[in-house]
């Protein structure tokens, strides 16, 4: 890698205690609250405590199959396990979704000092996205993953710049299998960096572009094995799902313009204006350029970003995910030209550093307000007995708001928390370790996502109405009935549900015990059966589930 090496003292923006400090404070928000504030994390939440305790309670066997197997998504599965035990598996989950943002954020520090020798002052303004809108859906495996591929592509870069390759092939083999564990998107992602790096390396050493390529790719080898580990995962006749969905144009743009989605619009798509215009800088600005090394990497994802479908095997939002990960390295990839001062550069460091301060405060503040939102209407556990059977409808809006309660997967901690049953759980062979055994008992009521529940039809969506899943719910099957956030439905579809609770965060959200005495007026049959058809046609043709 070209370029010269930076002299003189370091500044305060370039020491350890700097790069410490920001560790700690990417970890502020979620000191507070007591579950993640994470959309879909309370529903993994609940398979984290099958997995531990399915043995000890033969009903959660009649409920739900759980299986260990070799695929490309364990990473807090397998975190789970030694953690548990000593901290409990709410605080288990708390410190591993902790490590996601800390991990983000020294991972693309010490990415920055390796590429440019000392820590680039603009490399400051990608810290914020530690917290960015795929973190936010509470793709956890994922984003741990990613996490750990910056890491060790920091750690990747380290030992070539010291030119200890046998030793770095040696390691890289097991670490790159331990990655794809985790996630197979954060392999995907080490793999394209290093080679990237590898390709600017053996150019900056004298052989052409061509021969670049191919020697990049030898020098990658040891991040192969796992390709063999996919074929093994993705040939069994258990694996389930499509990809489909390519070149959606108006989606990526979507996702680009939701880098930063959590709360308030006009804050989060700002927030990301400033990421545009430092990007922007990059190129007018006569101070600052960018690095071949990471501007290399950054173009390898946007290409990715550009070929990657919607969904891959049967998980939705492939290309989402990747969004504002390639906007970071870009960031990272800006470094100031010899001219620049080191009062401009202070200057800059400073803008930086408030940009990220004032992310984190937003997004404590956000979680917090999530937090206390979970407290409300998790209130309703406390009138559930242990082990119940219990059937949840979350109230949804067609519309898609850009604030987004996250009460999605809520049902999840009612599993986690009291073993009852819990109607959220995604169950699709081959993407995750749990799959649901009840839909003989409750057909269309078992799983993900038949807890969603809307005022009326959406259009392009296949989630029943709040009165039609009242009146079409197998009572025999479940003995609770508990509505989160609902919206307004007919009372006459309530008959022989008795109240039990009311409260959560609006004070319309409800827990019924059934009363299987009490027979309900019939749903009109012929809209049933038109509506059941589509909705298995669609699930059946996207199958689009989503594997954190």
């Amino acid at each position: 890698m070209k370029g010269e090496t930076p002299t003189g003292p370091l500044q305060w923006w370039q020491t350890r205690t700097f790069v410490l400090a920001m560790a700690f404070v990417a970890i502020v928000p979620l000191l507070w609250p007591t579950i993640p504030p994470l959309v879909d994390l309370p529903g993994h939440m609940g398979r984290y405590r099958v997995q531990l305790a399915i043995a000890d309670h033969p009903f959660l066997a009649q409920w739900y199959d759980f299986h260990w197997q070799l695929i490309g998504n364990l990473g807090v599965d397998l975190l789970i396990e030694p953690l548990a035990p000593i901290f409990g598996l709410e605080l288990a989950v708390k410190l591993i979704v902790i490590l996601i943002p800390l991990l983000i954020v020294t991972g693309l520090l010490w990415i920055a000092r390796e590429v440019h020798g000392r820590i680039p002052a603009p490399a400051l303004f990608a810290l914020p996205l530690a917290y960015n809108y795929p973190i936010h859906f509470g793709f956890v495996n994922f984003a741990l993953s990613m996490g750990f591929a910056f890491v060790l592509f920091a750690l990747w870069l380290r030992l070539g710049r010291f030119g200890r390759f046998r030793f770095r092939a040696a390691i890289f083999v097991p670490l790159s299998c331990l990655l794809w564990l985790c996630h197979t998107f954060g392999w995907g992602v080490l793999g394209v960096l290093a080679f990237s790096a590898e390709m600017v390396r053996q150019h900056d050493a004298g052989k052409r572009w061509f021969n670049s390529w191919l020697y990049a790719g030898l020098g990658c080898l040891p991040l192969a094995l796992p390709m063999a580990l996919m074929v093994l995962w993705r040939s069994g006749d258990h694996v389930s799902g499509q990809t489909t969905d390519w070149f959606n144009w108006q989606a990526k743009i979507q996702w680009l313009l939701m880098t930063f989605r959590d709360r308030w619009e006009v804050f989060d798509i700002a927030s990301l204006g400033v990421l545009l215009l430092i990007l922007f800088r990059g190129f007018r600005d006569p101070a600052i350029e960018y690095s071949r090394n990471l501007g290399l990497s950054a173009l390898f994802l946007l290409a990715v970003y550009v070929l990657l479908p919607r969904i891959v095997f049967g998980s939705a939002y492939a290309d989402m995910r990747l969004a504002p990960f390639m906007i970071a390295i870009a960031i990272i990839a800006l470094r100031p030209k010899a001219g620049l001062t080191i009062r401009h550069a202070s200057i800059l460091a400073a803008m930086g550093l408030a940009f990220f301060l004032v992310r984190i405060a937003g997004t404590t503040v956000s979680f917090w307000l999530y937090d206390q939102r979970y407290k409300a209407e998790l209130a309703a556990l406390d009138h559930v007995p242990q082990g119940a059977r219990l059937i949840t409808f979350v109230g949804m809006d067609c519309f898609n708001p850009w604030f987004q309660t996250r009460l999605h997967h809520l049902p999840g901690i009612a599993l986690e928390r009291r073993l009852a049953y819990a109607n959220d759980q995604w169950s699709m062979e081959g993407a995750q370790l749990l799959t649901t055994r009840y839909i003989p008992q409750a057909p269309g009521f078992a799983h993900d996502p038949s807890q969603i529940v809307t005022e009326r039809r959406c259009p392009r969506e296949w989630w029943r109405t709040i009165n039609m899943s009242l009146a079409r719910f197998p009572r025999d099957a479940y003995d609770y009935v508990w509505l989160i956030d609902p919206p307004e439905y007919e009372a006459q579809y309530t008959q022989g549900l008795v109240p039990v609770w009311q409260g959560g965060g609006t004070g319309t959200s409800m827990l019924y015990r059934i009363d299987h005495s009490v027979q309900l007026p019939a749903w009109p049959p012929m809209r049933e059966e038109i509506f059941l058809r589509k909705m298995r046609e669609r699930y059946l043709k996207l199958h689009a589930g989503k594997a954190s």
